[in-house]
């Protein structure tokens, strides 16, 4: 049955970036996928992950910056307003933003979850 989501779920973290979830664990107790909304400001970073998860990033405004580790020692991809990333699970991955503020929305499958991300510890705060 259809069901109308009034309102995210604001997700607190530090840094100053502003999650609402929409869809996920903790607004619809939906484990298969997640849907964000995401705003961080110029300059923000979040610790490496390996998340179980896919995720799928869509950049509505400013730049999210994608620093991916592969076997010829790893690259770093811009994705600017009206592109998108996909990242895999089991891919080592660290995002951050560049200058200004950006505006993103994130979709994770299975669903995100702190526990399944896997952030390294010696970057988490």
């Amino acid at each position: 049955m259809a069901e109308l989501i009034p309102a995210p779920t604001r997700i607190p973290v530090p840094g100053g970036k502003v999650i609402d979830e929409y869809v996920g664990r903790v607004t619809t107790g939906t484990e298969s996928v997640s849907v964000a909304h995401m705003v961080a400001p110029g300059g923000w970073s979040e610790p490496a992950q390996k998340p179980e998860f896919d995720e799928i990033t869509v950049v509505l405004r400013g730049t999210v910056l994608v620093e991916v580790d592969g076997e010829e020692g790893g690259t770093t991809l811009r994705v600017p307003a009206g592109q998108a990333v996909l990242t895999r699970a089991g891919e080592r991955v660290r995002y951050s933003t560049g200058e200004e503020e950006t505006e993103y929305v994130a979709v994770c499958l299975p669903a995100f979850g702190p526990d399944l991300a896997h952030r390294d510890p010696e970057d988490a705060e």
